[in-house]
């Protein structure tokens, strides 16, 4: 019997035109590994989901790797095709067309067990200095504190410099997506100096979407967005999507799912 997989294939095989080659999509990235990284063959998680629903819908993508910031900018300017992939705030919902949602992401603070953190509102965290990363999505609230000087920020060049400032003692805490700071700690640390660090439980949003950002000036991007969103559908009824959302493993003395409290 025929699998999920070959049935997906064999639709878009149908769909496509006779003879009709694969449209290129390009796309500006960052790293933010597991989930997007040029160190991986399949360029981390949330990139393949991308490639893979493009693909099923008969395009062929092309990643870019740069920083964060510019990735966005230059797709705002109309120089890549799209960029992937972001959470959702204001300025990109006013700037972009945005995808349906590739995964949802867990924030975390992410401290050192000898200086545990508490808090329960973000306002809790005046006392501490927090490491930040220029151009991340973190919350508009996050971003709002800080400007006005209520929060104390330490900016970051990437989340293996915060956690290795966080091991120095040069910051007190920052924002990691969980599955990020696992990577990070058990690819880049070793399992002793990995010791060293915790979280806090409590979740920094209840819910982080992330999407693919198409420029809402470019010609191509309506059309772009609409097939990603199919292909994703698709990708989604096949089985497939779940088989790509693999865990992360973690360190073991971290707990297996974040909890609200």
């Amino acid at each position: 019997m025929a699998g999920p997989r070959w049935i997906a294939w064999c639709l878009a095989c149908l769909l496509a035109p006779a003879g009709a080659r694969a449209e290129v999509v390009r796309i500006a990235t960052g790293e933010l590994p597991p989930y997007a990284t040029a160190e991986a063959s399949d360029s981390g998680t949330a990139l393949q989901i991308v490639r893979r629903a493009f693909a099923l819908a008969g395009h062929e993508v092309r990643y870019q790797f740069m920083p964060w910031p510019r990735a966005q900018n230059e797709t705002r300017a109309g120089l890549w095709d799209a960029s992937a992939y972001w959470g959702a705030n204001e300025e990109r919902q006013r700037d972009f067309l945005l995808s349906s949602n590739v995964m949802s992401e867990q924030w975390v603070f992410v401290h050192r067990r000898d200086k545990p953190i508490t808090w329960r509102q973000l306002a809790d965290l005046k006392p501490y200095v927090l490491g930040v990363v220029k151009g991340y999505t973190y919350t508009p609230e996050l971003w709002s504190l800080a400007r006005e000087g209520e929060l104390k920020t330490d900016p970051t060049h990437d989340d293996l410099a915060g956690l290795r400032k966080l091991q120095l003692g040069r910051i007190d805490a920052m924002p990691l997506e969980r599955g990020t700071a696992c990577y990070l700690l058990l690819n880049h640390f070793s399992a002793e100096d990995a010791r060293q660090f915790d979280y806090h439980p409590r979740l920094l949003t209840d819910s982080f979407t992330t999407h693919v950002i198409f420029p809402k000036d470019k010609p191509r991007s309506a059309g772009l967005l609409a097939d990603f969103n199919r292909g994703l559908k698709q990708l989604q009824l096949s089985g497939e999507y779940q088989r790509l959302l693999k865990g992360v493993p973690c360190p073991a003395h971290w707990q297996e799912v974040p909890a609200r409290r």
